[in-house]
């Protein structure tokens, strides 16, 4: 199960395509992706409710970035998952004091009025030096649209606890490139007992990153297996 963070919506996972030779791929359209699905806010509980109807026992669920915090919190409701992966989720409640955070807050409460600044300058605060395109695909439109209605993941109280009980093994992945999801995957990783990768070069856009693939198969070969870590 691929949950999808903000803006690209499931393109997101375009990426790993090739991992459907051995896995079946389910990629999850969260709600206000879907041409025909318009949503006046977008948040992350309603969407972990979404997501935990979804779930089936022996899942393995994968999320990234705003959708690894719904994948977080719907993964905590649950003990029958295979494994949970998440690609640099902005759980920021778990280190409300990392420098940059109060910039992505101000953002959040001040959105500029023309799409296309509020996404590069969105962009910007995750680490991209590469502005978006003028003029925006529909896809990346309607993505800064629903960004503009986006809860502040911030806000988001992760059960750690719960998630640290849950038998199903945790795998974290960030792309070196930020500071903030670097210190939010540094928690997860001690306080879920998480195995940890670092995939640079693709910045916020870890599952482009050159290994991704082969991170992620080989996590999920072990958790089938019950295979401890290397």
């Amino acid at each position: 199960m691929l949950v999808h963070g903000s803006v690209a919506g499931p393109s997101t996972w375009d990426p790993t395509r090739p991992l459907a030779d051995r896995n079946t791929l389910v990629l999850v359209t969260r709600p206000g992706f879907a041409d025909d699905d318009p949503v006046e806010r977008v948040d992350y509980e309603r969407d972990a409710q979404f997501l935990g109807e979804l779930l089936r026992p022996g899942d393995h669920l994968v999320g990234h970035s705003y959708g690894g915090v719904v994948s977080l919190l719907a993964a905590a409701a649950r003990d029958d998952l295979r494994s949970l992966t998440v690609v640099e989720p902005p759980a920021f409640a778990l280190t409300p004091e990392t420098p940059g955070l109060a910039d992505v807050k101000r953002l959040y409460a001040n959105p500029p009025a023309d799409l296309r600044e509020h996404l590069g300058r969105f962009l910007e605060a995750l680490g991209s030096t590469n502005p978006p395109p003028d003029p925006l695909p529909p896809r990346l439109e309607r993505g800064a649209r629903l960004l503009q209605v986006e809860r502040g993941p911030w806000e988001a109280e992760v059960p750690l606890d719960a998630l640290a009980r849950a038998p199903y093994p945790k795998l974290v992945v960030s792309g070196g490139h930020s500071p903030l999801f670097d210190a939010v995957c540094d928690v997860l990783e001690e306080r879920l007992g998480a195995e940890r990768a670092t995939l640079p070069g693709a910045g916020h856009s870890v599952p482009r990153a050159a290994g991704f693939n082969e991170r992620l198969r080989d996590f999920l070969d072990r958790a089938e297996t019950g295979v401890a870590p290397y």
